[in-house]
């Protein structure tokens, strides 16, 4: 009996030995090929080639998904311990090779129909968008086990990173290209040489239906189709209207004024169904011509008319050059034109996938693609990013200062302006001091001015000054210290407002052609403060920045 007893237990060790050999086996497999995998996801990441990366990260992912899903794998994982770092691991395969080869490859690959990109992707992601979400809440499962290794917890956390965020937006998606109703977005393009907070005058808008993935431009209006001097039925903080006036509201081209997105898209939205008509709209997305600039990168050039756009001339001819060609009223005609040749390539899918993500990110990140909704599917896919055009509320992440830029000389004069901020962050004694510095300078000769077109020049002034006004929002939780300046015509308008849950320094420069101007103003707080961040009006001609020194934290 002892003897079979002992046959038995040597069986079941060679067995063991022979499972684990063949694990170890199987988890070398799986390292190599998700080292590889990994590697590419990093590619994509650092903007490189998109199609290729994705083909190549696809190819290793389906090899560690195979291996991982090997039955003696699968036992092991119910182990302690070593069995969450199996699973992990098996996770983080069956991740990316869903999201490469089920997901992006599918989407990306040109089929020859003819069918645009969204209309491609809305069936691909009805399909996939179940076995991502499930994968999501598996590996942010798997990602809490205290149990961890330090390489397996750097492959999960890097993979979560990933698949988390993305699998509420492919579940939603399809929503946002009309599977389930038809949705109406209103596209606004912002005119920087005009500046506003948010990036520009507000001057042209078109009315777009997505539906089951097909794109169809429905109305166009420019600021001259508005009922303009009579405000629209929208509650604003008392705030607000304190900083920027009325026009908030009583003006299309002004909507924008504040440094928050949600409002102006309230304002906006209400024009349009008070004056051009009552479609609901599901959601409201502002792109700037710096934006459309970028993007041409990715599209190719486009024709306007006799009129080639291309990623080195756009930005110049639509906030310059046009105001020579055109008159005022054709001038907007021409940029929601332009505007709209550019979406119907991205809905098409004529563009290069690697030039779209920098360009979109980066527009993103500089205020140059905005998008706001109340409709429950779109919300939370914006909220609190970067995208919803909001100032963060709170310091935990990051303390955040804004300096935002308003002309008020009714003037298209802005493609010449030059302009500065800095921040200085210091902590003495548990008190946090926020010096806020901004300059601008009007970068034209007294001659250049006197021969700019009319619709160029100010309307109060002519060629002889332009009015900007600056606006300085400090950190939440802080309170505004002093405000000095340097200039010739220069001056604090207000100091005492409080505006989305920040103190706000507030001046008034008037700029001859060639002058400069600086503005000063510091806020002070007490508690815990994140590193330094600055948000600033999208300009022209991109604002040269400065963070330096480091609050209390």
């Amino acid at each position: 009996i002892a003897r079979r007893i002992w046959i038995a237990v040597a069986l079941v060790v060679i067995v063991l030995l022979a499972a684990g050999a063949w694990l170890a086996f199987k988890a070398l497999t799986v390292k190599n090929e998700l080292e590889a995998a990994r590697a590419q996801v990093a590619v994509v990441q650092d903007g490189g080639d998109v199609e290729p990366a994705l083909a190549s990260m696809g190819v290793h992912a389906k090899a560690a998904t195979d291996a991982a899903n090997d039955p003696v794998w699968k036992v092991f994982e119910f182990l302690p311990v070593a069995g969450d770092n199996l699973r992990a691991v098996r996770l983080a395969a069956e991740s990316l090779n869903v999201l490469s080869n089920d997901l992006a490859l599918p989407i990306l690959k040109d089929d020859g129909s003819g069918t645009g990109i969204t209309a491609r992707a809305m069936p691909i992601m009805l399909v996939t968008a179940p076995r991502i979400q499930a994968l999501a809440d598996e590996v942010e499962a798997a990602a809490a086990s205290p149990f961890l290794i330090g390489p397996v917890r750097d492959g999960i956390d890097q993979v979560a990173e990933v698949i988390v965020p993305a699998a509420p937006m492919v579940a939603s998606v399809p929503t946002l290209l009309g599977a389930e109703a038809p949705m109406d977005y209103l596209l606004v393009f912002q005119n920087n040489a005009e500046t506003l907070p948010l990036g520009g005058s507000a001057a042209s808008q078109t009315l777009m239906n997505v539906d089951k993935g097909s794109l169809q431009i429905i109305n166009q209006a420019g600021s001259g189709d508005f009922d303009n001097g009579n405000s629209v039925d929208v509650e604003i903080d008392q705030s607000a209207i304190d900083l920027f006036s009325e026009y908030l509201r009583s003006h299309v081209n002004t909507s924008v004024s504040r440094p928050d997105f949600p409002t102006a898209a309230r304002v906006l939205t209400s024009f349009w169904n008070r004056d051009i008509d009552q479609t609901e709209i599901d959601g409201v997305i502002s792109v700037s011509p710096l934006a459309l600039q970028r993007i041409l990168k990715a599209t190719g050039p486009i024709q306007v008319g006799d009129i080639e756009l291309n990623d080195t001339n756009a930005v110049k001819i639509l906030l310059s050059e046009a105001y020579s060609r055109f008159d005022p009223k054709v001038s907007d005609v021409f940029f929601a034109l332009a505007a709209v040749e550019v979406f119907n390539r991205v809905g098409s899918g004529q563009f290069n996938p690697k030039a779209m993500i920098w360009a979109v990110t980066g527009s993103i990140e500089n205020g140059g693609i905005m998008v706001d909704s109340e409709d429950s599917a779109i919300a939370p896919l914006i909220e609190d990013q970067r995208v919803a055009g909001v100032l963060p509320t709170s310091n935990d992440t990051a303390t955040t200062v804004g300096v935002f830029f308003r002309d008020t000389s009714a003037s298209k004069i802005d493609f010449y302006m030059k302009s500065s901020a800095a921040v200085i962050g210091t902590c003495e004694a548990g008190t946090s001091t926020f010096a806020v510095s901004s300059g601008l300078h009007l970068d034209i000769t007294q001659d250049a001015a006197d021969d700019l077109p009319q619709y160029v020049k100010s309307q109060h002034w002519g060629s002889e000054k332009f009015r900007t006004e600056v606006f300085v929002y400090g950190p939440p939780g802080t309170a505004f210290g002093s405000a000095t300046v340097d200039g010739v015509d220069i001056r604090p308008l207000r100091t005492d407002i409080v505006d989305l849950g920040r103190p706000v320094a507030m001046f008034e420069t008037f700029l001859a052609p060639g002058e400069s101007a600086t503005v000063n103003a510091t806020f002070t707080g007490t508690g815990t403060f994140g590193p330094l961040e600055l948000r600033t009006t999208p300009m022209i001609n991109a604002t040269e920045t400065v963070l330096e020194g480091a609050p209390c934290t």
